[in-house]
């Protein structure tokens, strides 16, 4: 039921920290590669997991997880740093062709004041984010975003419109500045290379807007995207699960399955199962709550969840949800 409910191209498993997104994430992927699927699988967030989950070493380039018959899993984890770095090198390298050599040292000042400015982390993680959802596209049956804490993941999900509604604002002002240079230099006989800058600085635009065009439209194509929130039955989780449902539904973003982790078992002693009572009324709230999502029980596990053998494990467990 569980993988029937979770089967889009995009799919994204968020929640609050510490309810076991990473090894849900893992797990789905696995699940899927064992139907002959190949899928990616990215950590989105700072603190990453996914390495150490798959005692895999895990970067920003894709490596392999695991393969299952005709089926793979590959792995990301996002590092805005190279990210930055990579966008820095290109704006750095437009800059200084259009900029007098007197100017280059500010400019390179300027650039590197801008690395660490407010919001160029999540900026560049956002990029990140954008450039796999189009290469995943086409590169792989499924990608499957292992996301950072809600309230990150939802500030982030929010942003791709901004972003190219402020890019869009950036090509008209490049559009003003382009027709003024080209009288200049037709007064002027001035020679072209700052017009190649020119042109090189607004295809760079325009590939980021339709990115981030591109990204908002396939994160709200409930045929192409779901979201699987993930929490355990307790008050905090489920209060701030169904918080991040109503935010996503806002966004337009469609809320594939709610995914209960770790449920306690009712027939290992008293102290469990009391706990398993308090976990049933916090799932009817959640039923009652979200009634036309699909809210799937995933037991606690016994041993220490990392390796193939435990995903394999918990993949079982979800192919049977």
């Amino acid at each position: 039921m569980l993988l029937d409910a979770l089967r889009r191209p995009l799919l994204f498993v968020g929640g609050k920290g510490g309810v076991g997104k990473t090894s849900l994430a893992s797990a789905l992927a696995l699940a899927r590669a064992r139907s002959g699927e190949r899928v990616l699988v990215v950590s989105t967030d700072p603190a990453h997991n996914l390495g150490h989950l798959w005692r895999i070493e895990v970067g920003d380039a894709p490596v392999r997880l695991a393969e299952v018959g005709s089926g793979t899993v590959d792995g990301v984890e996002i590092d805005p740093h190279a990210t930055i770095d990579r966008h820095l090198a290109a704006v750095e390298r437009t800059m200084l062709s259009m900029l007098p050599e007197r100017q280059h040292a500010p400019a390179r000042a300027h650039l590197e004041r801008a690395r660490h400015a407010p919001g160029s982390h999540e900026s560049a993680v956002l990029e990140r984010i954008a450039e796999l959802v189009e290469s995943g596209q086409r590169d792989y049956d499924a990608v499957i975003f292992d996301t950072a804490p809600s309230g990150h993941t939802l500030r982030l999900l929010a942003l791709p419109g901004q972003l190219a509604g402020w890019t869009e604002t950036l090509l008209r002002n490049r559009d003003r500045s382009e027709r003024f240079s080209a009288a200049m230099r037709g007064l002027t006989g001035a020679p072209d290379a700052q017009a190649d800058a020119q042109g090189d600085l607004r295809r760079a635009l325009q590939r980021r807007r339709d990115r981030f065009d591109a990204m908002q439209q396939a994160v709200t194509d409930p045929a192409r995207c779901e979201f699987a929130v993930v929490f355990t039955a307790e008050a905090l989780p489920v209060a701030e699960t169904l918080e991040v449902v109503d935010n996503l539904r806002g966004m337009g973003v469609a809320v594939g399955a709610l995914i209960a982790n770790r449920r306690s078992p009712a027939d290992a002693g008293e102290l469990l199962a009391a706990r398993r009572s308090v976990e049933d009324g916090h799932l009817r709230h959640v039923r009652d709550a979200v009634p036309d999502a699909a809210v799937i029980e995933i037991p606690l596990m016994p041993g220490e969840l990392t390796g193939t053998d435990a995903l394999a494990a918990l993949a079982d467990l979800l192919e049977s949800a």
